[in-house]
């Protein structure tokens, strides 16, 4: 792994692949870190022609964070968003400034659920940085679609762990909650992540200041209606955290879009699906000019 300076940030990035095939940018959602996308998966991307970068976005893993800032999240949930230290803007900003820094603009780009967020707002303000996008188990922003289920919030919603086997017990507990029902659950496969991603990096300080530049960050519904790049919506008919209306929205807001409905899928990435996935990312690219 490596480290670039990318947008005033210092981010964690990892590549697979030919240099020089096409690249191809993984964005990871809330809280997630970069090994969150499996190393299998990106292998299987890396087969299809692409020259695959993850990186962990700021607060995540072993980027930039922002210790000692705590947002007020009531404060937020009543419209004062002063408190938030940054938006899924500037989060998008250094998604273009990782893409900069590494010399592969213009790329093609994927984000999970907030980095679908973020891969919406880069393809807005950064039309340049992108050929494709994919936007899976994502949602516009637009507070009247994609909203979660109450079980899927509680299950995430919980205090910090305050030990290495809690925070892995939370993490399969939270995993469980959000996994579609149309799959074996893996359970002994989440727990190894588990604990990967805890040994690697845990702040869940970090995630708590995610989630308030998801709720401080604006409707980009208007803004996507001006994206002109292929792009590919992929959602899971039983995602209970981002409900199935989030990927619709997205898929309706941007001209000619494609939305992929995968049945079974909730808010995870299925092993048996990742041909599928995969197959559909790479027909998506194959579009761009």
């Amino acid at each position: 792994m490596s480290q670039v300076e990318a947008n005033g940030m210092v981010l964690e990035y990892e590549v697979s692949g030919d240099p020089s095939d096409p690249p191809l940018v993984l964005v990871m959602g809330l809280g997630a870190q970069l090994i969150a996308w499996p190393d299998e998966f990106c292998a299987m991307l890396a087969a299809r022609g692409f020259y695959v970068v993850r990186y962990d976005n700021r607060d995540a893993g072993l980027s930039t964070a922002f210790d000692g800032i705590t947002p007020d999240v009531m404060a937020l949930l009543a419209g004062e968003p002063t408190s938030v230290p940054y938006r899924i803007e500037d989060m998008a900003d250094d998604a273009a400034g990782l893409i900069s820094a590494l010399g592969l603009r213009p790329a093609h780009v994927v984000g999970a659920s907030m980095g679908g967020m973020i891969v919406q707002a880069l393809a807005i303000r950064h039309p340049e940085a992108v050929r494709s996008v994919c936007s899976i188990m994502s949602t516009t922003g637009d507070p009247s679609v994609g909203a979660p289920t109450d079980a899927a919030v509680s299950a995430l919603l919980v205090p910090p762990a305050t030990s290495r086997d809690e925070a892995i017990e939370q993490s399969v507990a939270a995993s469980r909650a959000i996994a579609g029902t149309g799959f074996a659950f893996p359970e002994d496969q989440i727990r190894v992540r588990a604990a990967l991603a805890h040994d690697r990096s845990y702040r869940p300080e970090g995630m708590l200041r995610q989630l308030a530049a998801i709720l401080a960050s604006p409707d980009r519904t208007e803004g996507l209606h001006g994206v002109r790049v292929p792009f590919l919506v992929i959602h899971g008919t039983t995602d209970p955290l981002v409900t199935p209306s989030g990927g619709e929205a997205t898929a309706a807001a941007v001209p000619g879009a494609e939305l992929m409905m995968v049945t079974g899928m909730g808010h995870d990435l299925p092993v048996p699906v990742w041909g599928d996935l995969v197959a559909a990312i790479a027909a998506n690219a194959a579009k761009a000019p």
